[in-house]
């Protein structure tokens, strides 16, 4: 259950990210929520790692819209630059 939750809440970070980091998305709405979802699977085991939370329990929203947010520009920086070469 806790994994589906990570991913529920991934899904809406990454909705919430993409309001936040407004732009052209090389991958669209579709990459965006993935990353979301990514993002918040970065942050819960970057959480747990660092003690924010413990072994099995999930991010919160604000720490999953955080991962989601440093995924998406880390994508941008990369997609963009394959494009422009």
């Amino acid at each position: 259950m806790g994994i589906l939750w990570t991913i529920i809440i991934g899904f809406l970070a990454g909705i919430v990210a993409k309001f936040l980091m407004p732009g052209r998305d090389p991958g669209g709405f579709i990459i965006t929520t993935l990353l979301g979802i990514a993002g918040a699977f970065v942050a819960t085991y970057l959480g747990a790692a660092v003690g924010w939370y413990r072994p099995g329990e999930g991010a919160g929203f604000i720490g999953a819209i955080v991962g989601a947010i440093i995924i998406l520009a880390i994508y941008r920086m990369i997609a963009g630059r394959r494009t422009t070469v």
